[in-house]
């Protein structure tokens, strides 16, 4: 069931039309990562979803009803513009956020006091958002955005300019919100963390969408009838005694004793084909489907269009 969707979602700026009819459904409790070269118009979308801007045309639906401003109060949003007042003390400030989000005073301090234990910035309570690093201040930022407990939440690029420790931090605690029952949308270039991470994807690319759906079944998608066996190296066998008709081989690689060949299926034939026609002849090492992953497809499908 989906939780949020957006469907027929049209905006233009001037001369420039930022979504062209882009709808994407968003299940309950997924991790929803929204890709796209930058310009491709994820912000513009995030920002709809967010009632920041309005659509000129389309729809938005939250948990099966027509998203009002209300639902404010059920959304946590990170944008990728980092932003805080450099001359308020980090605790204050943070409960100010916490406050404007509907949680008393003395309830907000003891999350937000929980939550700067466990990033390690308690210290940085009582001095100025401006004496923070970067790194602190996106820290007190995510600590903010996901105080009240939002059922949908939504991270513009969270992990920008994050060191690699800090990175995982984040990862196991956007998990863990998703856990605990909120629905997640982030928008990223890190790949990696895609399909660390991702249940769901969607790619826009040049204001419209390309591709939507659960990650692994992308993938699937994608793979091109491409298979990497591995063998032991034998000088007398010849990989053409494998390829018949139905398969071309791409690549050959010797290596410490081993054969390493690439071949794409051009035919249909029965799954086993290829393993059938090796077994007699040399021994197997390993015999696998070539699934891409997000990098290659976001690759692939950005540069020829």
């Amino acid at each position: 069931m989906s939780f949020f969707k957006a469907e027929h979602v049209v905006k233009n700026y001037a001369n420039h039309k930022a979504l062209d009819d882009v709808s994407i459904s968003v299940p309950a409790g997924a991790i929803y990562g929204l890709l796209g070269p930058n310009g491709a118009g994820k912000t513009t979308l995030i920002r709809v979803i967010n009632q920041i801007t309005a659509p000129d045309s389309g729809e938005l639906f939250l948990d099966g009803k027509p998203l009002a401003p209300g639902d404010a109060c059920r959304v946590g949003y990170l944008p990728e513009e980092r932003g805080l007042y450099k001359k308020m003390k980090t605790g204050e400030q943070a409960v100010y956020l916490a406050r404007l989000k509907g949680i008393p005073k003395r309830e907000a301090i003891a999350r937000l006091k929980g939550w700067f234990e466990k990033f390690e910035i308690e210290s940085w309570w009582d001095k100025k958002v401006e004496e923070l690093s970067k790194g602190m201040a996106q820290k007190v930022q995510f600590i903010t955005t996901v105080l009240h407990e939002p059922e949908l939440l939504i991270f513009d690029e969270p992990f920008s300019g994050f060191d690699p420790i800090n990175v995982e931090l984040l990862k196991r605690e956007i998990l863990a919100l998703r856990d605990k029952g909120s629905t997640i949308i982030f928008s990223t270039h890190n790949m990696g963390s895609v399909e660390e991470i991702c249940t769901h994807v969607a790619l826009i690319d040049k204001a419209r969408k390309v591709v939507e759906g659960p990650i692994n079944q992308v993938r699937e998608d994608h793979a091109n009838n491409t298979y990497r066996l591995q063998c032991r190296h034998d000088p007398g066998f010849d990989p053409g005694e494998i390829t018949g008709d139905e398969f071309a081989l791409l690549s050959r690689r010797v290596e410490e004793g081993r054969l390493d060949l690439v071949l794409q299926q051009t035919t249909p034939c029965p799954p086993n084909t290829l393993l059938d026609r090796v077994l007699p002849r040399v021994e197997v090492i390993s015999y696998q489907k070539i699934i891409p992953g997000m990098h290659d497809i976001f690759i692939r499908l950005t540069t020829n269009r």
